[in-house]
């Protein structure tokens, strides 16, 4: 599915009448145009389904890397942003730690920050990125066991409504063993502190 950049450009110039300005005016006059490719940009994700992210980022390096199979690679604050789905707000100083027990492969750990990057720039809920990031890692890895920790501040939370600026939300994503092993989620959520 590919943005409609008329349509943004010709709703976007709706909004601004709605609001009650003049969208020929000086300042506003290319703002539905610079809407419209800042959308494109800030969307890109929406572009792509999980599975064309996984095939996207598919770059694995087949290793012998350990004789244990607990071994952890953890990437941590990862920096991110998206936009919540109910009101079109920024979800901003978010933060993504991604940890997966390796089955045989290695991902580039750039590949980990492109996912988190592709998947943040779609209308989400904080708690499906974690679910989509959790969702491509498996698909690529082949790991069952991924964890994804997130945190994030809302302007849906923090600039209206209640208006709470040091409010942040937290979310974790278990599979595998990180769900079913407490002995392993206690050394994941050490490590990630």
């Amino acid at each position: 599915m590919a943005i409609d950049m008329n349509a943004v450009r010709e709703h976007i110039r709706g909004l601004l009448i709605a609001l009650g300005d003049d969208p020929d005016r000086e300042g506003l006059r290319d703002t539905p145009d610079r809407v419209a490719r800042m959308y494109c940009e800030v969307f890109d994700g929406m572009n792509y389904t999980n599975k064309e992210l996984a095939e996207m980022f598919d770059k694995t390096f087949e290793e012998d890397i350990s004789s244990s199979s607990n071994d952890m690679v953890i990437v941590r604050d990862i920096e991110f942003f998206s936009y919540c789905e109910h009101h079109m707000a920024l979800m901003y100083d978010m933060k993504a730690t991604v940890a997966y027990i390796p089955k045989g492969k290695v991902i580039g750990l750039s590949k980990i920050a492109r996912i988190c990057d592709m998947v943040g720039k779609r209308l989400q809920l904080q708690e499906r990125i974690g679910s989509d990031i959790a969702e491509i890692m498996q698909m690529i890895t082949g790991s069952e066991d991924i964890a994804v920790i997130i945190s994030a501040n809302h302007s849906c939370m923090t600039a209206r409504g209640i208006k709470k600026p040091s409010a942040k939300t937290l979310t974790t994503t278990l599979r595998g063993r990180f769900e079913t092993d407490g002995d392993m989620q206690n050394r994941l959520f050490m490590m990630t502190r």
